[in-house]
């Protein structure tokens, strides 16, 4: 069976996510908007700031600028960032809050990132508040 996570708490709030018990993770690329800005659309190029939560399918947390206390800024839409955030955050607005969970294949691929914890069969989930863009 599979079954988006739920996500708790306001944008702005650090999210908590909510797995299914024995629910499975999608095999593609899945975007949900949790929560609609109303500001620019985000566009291939530009330099997107965000708040984010990261974690595998299983509920573990690997990364998260709430709990550092900063949001983080990089290049979108042009392969400096895994597939699944340059694919899933391109077009969304200022304001928004999106649900993505992200495949292996769209992630860090086979061999993951082992310095995070994240196994090449991992599928990610980040509940990402996009800030601004320039």
């Amino acid at each position: 069976m599979s079954a988006l996570p739920t996500v708790k708490g306001f944008i702005g709030e650090t999210p908590k996510i909510e797995f299914e018990p024995g629910s499975k993770p999608p095999t593609d690329l899945v975007v949900e908007v949790l929560h609609e800005g109303d500001g620019a659309v985000v566009q291939a190029g530009q330099t997107i700031e965000v708040n984010y939560l990261g974690e595998t399918w299983n509920g573990i947390e690997f990364d998260s600028s709430f709990r550092r206390g900063d949001t983080v800024e990089f290049p979108i839409g042009v392969g400096m960032v895994i597939k699944g955030w340059d694919e899933g955050l391109v077009g969304k607005k200022v304001g928004d809050r999106v649900l993505l969970s992200i495949p292996p294949h769209k992630g860090y691929g086979v061999h993951g990132m082992p310095a995070a914890g994240i196994r090449g069969s991992d599928t990610l989930v980040f509940v990402v508040d996009i800030v601004g863009v320039q």
